[in-house]
């Protein structure tokens, strides 16, 4: 018995009083705080919670709009590059088309310029004919009159003289025709 009241009272154990007391107050502090400051508290905690679950589902909707977006940039970006050979390929065929048109242009100016040239020297070989039978035909008739010892002004004799001594050139140095006039 002396060790139970010693224990029932001691410099640590409070006295009935004390310990009614301390249990009131105890019983009034936490239901005030119960009351009035948990509430507040909770609020809190609720509030917090709510927000960093709302900032991680912004976070994930922000994320996956992103990903949309970079997938409409992605198909954007095939879109133009797929635009962009479209446009190459028809810039090549265009050069290409442009390049035939001016060798076209380039073979039928030189096809002309040929077509001229050759028609100015046919031109030429037919004015120097015409002029070398002219000379051919006052040097034979001066000639002739030498060599027959009178005149040959009469035209038209000289004509036929000349057209004779030039169609007997012309047999000499063509033949083909050699045969013709042996038969």
């Amino acid at each position: 018995m002396i060790l139970a009241s010693s224990l029932t009272t001691g410099p640590l154990w409070p006295s009935g009083s004390e310990l009614i007391l301390g249990t009131v107050c105890f019983v009034i502090v936490f239901g005030f705080l119960g009351r009035l400051l948990l509430p507040r508290i909770i609020k809190t905690l609720n509030e917090r919670e709510d927000a960093i679950e709302g900032g991680i589902n912004r976070a994930d909707e922000a994320q996956a709009e992103a990903a949309q977006l970079l997938e409409q940039y992605r198909a954007q970006l095939a879109d133009a590059r797929q635009e962009a050979s479209r446009i190459r390929e028809e810039a090549r065929e265009q050069g290409a088309q442009i390049i035939a048109e001016l060798r076209e242009r380039a073979e039928a100016e030189s096809r002309r310029i040929t077509e001229a040239a050759q028609a100015q020297i046919d031109a030429e070989r037919q004015q120097a004919l015409i002029s070398l039978r002219a000379q051919v035909g006052s040097l034979a008739t001066e000639l002739a009159s030498r060599i027959v010892g009178e005149s040959l002004t009469d035209e038209a004799r000289q004509g036929r003289m000349v057209d004779r001594f030039l169609d007997g050139l012309e047999a000499q140095n063509n033949p083909v025709n050699q045969p013709e006039a042996a038969q």
